[in-house]
């Protein structure tokens, strides 16, 4: 069980058999970065290995000694760098390696989810490399982990199994191969702990820490609802930016994400209170908020790896309108509105707002995708209309 090939690890696969760029790999704390990344083979080297770290220190061609380059090969080695974000001068090592040695060595990069926080600084990579955005296990990684040649895959039956492990232990590595809720409960405890007391130490003043930590109790109580910033200024009393600056960096260390509401073309359409989504979702209580949370990540995952893959550029977001007419999900493709999502536990009854907002805004796709419903042999991408389709089927058919 704890062997099982991720989707991540052909992804990666497939970037270094067709590109000379170095492969970024973001995500998550304890998503399986460096397993996928350790499973294609090659070096290793980690700044929090002493030995590692004089290698860093010491420069680009110390570590293109230890890797032997001068020896001609066949196939040039993978190197994977791990942690290398907490060098303060890694944007120059990784650049001085990129350009001398990219023609002999493929490069993957890697760490914990902080990379990403850095990387969006000036960008001094900018060409050298692309980026892979890595999520936890999904329905359809459990069924196929092959590259999907297009955006849909062909739709499959989860094992009964799989679904109940991914619905109560998540879908992170360890507790959804796991399987074992006194582990479940002890290991989101000890994630929590290592954002709040390493993660966040790091990048925030010690003194707020106490507060962020109310922060992220309050938002994983509201995962699916909207982010209502004086609201929590208030409870915690703050000011709102403050709020805002910390929810924003929250969701940099993949604690969880934030939905921008979709308002072009809609009149009176909200613009900006964003929705919030916890990304581990098995420990939410409410059946309601757990199911939307549980298909906004499911979605997530979709539109980066579409985006990854190259199909084109993938947003996620929702709409909502002052007289609250809404629906869950707005994928947005190339800046243009094309599948809506409207999220039930159980309620066979179809959403009118799917068919208003799907007229309104064109978009190609509109579904209302329920929890409790068995799953169908039926591919959804042929249906076109507003229609009610079993969760089981949809999340096969994505990524």
């Amino acid at each position: 069980m704890n062997d099982r090939p991720r989707f991540y690890d052909n992804l990666l696969k497939d970037h270094f058999a067709r590109n000379r760029q170095m492969a970024f790999v973001s995500g998550p704390r304890q998503v399986g970065k460096t397993t996928t990344c350790r499973s294609l083979g090659g070096a290793y080297y980690n700044w929090d290995n002493t030995a590692d770290r004089k290698l860093f220190l010491t420069g680009p061609d110390a570590l293109a000694e230890a890797m032997n380059l001068a020896r001609a090969r066949a196939v040039s080695p993978l190197v994977v760098l791990d942690e290398l974000h907490k060098y303060t001068k890694w944007k120059g090592f990784l650049k001085g390696l990129f350009d001398s040695y990219a023609d002999k060595m493929k490069i993957a990069v890697t760490g914990s989810s902080r990379l990403d926080i850095y990387r969006r600084g000036s960008d001094s990579l900018m060409g050298r490399y692309f980026l892979y955005r890595m999520h936890p296990w999904t329905v359809a990684e459990s069924l196929n982990v092959d590259l999907p040649e297009g955006l849909f895959r062909q739709p499959q039956p989860i094992e009964e199994e799989d679904w109940q492990a991914l619905w109560t232990h998540g879908g992170f590595p360890e507790p959804f191969l796991k399987r074992d809720i006194r582990f479940t409960r002890r290991w989101r405890s000890l994630r929590n702990d290592q954002l709040s007391k390493e993660d966040l130490r790091e990048l925030t003043r010690i003194q707020e820490l106490g507060t962020i930590e109310v922060l992220m109790q309050l938002l994983a109580e509201n995962s699916s609802g909207q982010m209502i910033y004086a609201n929590y200024a208030n409870q915690l009393g703050v000011t709102i930016q403050t709020v805002k600056r910390w929810v924003d960096l929250l969701n940099h260390l993949h604690y969880g994400f934030s939905l921008q509401p979709w308002f072009a073309s809609i009149p009176k359409a909200l613009r900006k209170e964003p929705k919030w989504f916890l990304r581990e979702w098995s420990g939410i209580t409410n059946e309601g908020a757990k199911a939307e949370t549980f298909v906004a990540c499911h979605l997530l995952k979709a539109v980066d790896a579409w985006t990854d893959m190259g199909f084109g550029d993938f947003q996620l977001h929702y709409i909502r309108t002052t007289q609250k007419q809404e629906v869950d999900f707005a994928i947005v493709r190339d800046r243009k509105p094309w599948m809506l999502v409207e999220v039930k536990s159980g309620d066979t009854k179809l959403a009118p707002t799917l068919g208003l907002f799907q007229k309104e805004l064109g978009t190609e796709y509109a579904f209302q995708v329920v929890i409790n419903l068995p799953y169908e042999p039926i591919d959804c991408s042929t249906y076109r209309s507003p229609t009610i389709v079993p969760a089981k089927t949809f999340l096969s058919q994505l990524v």
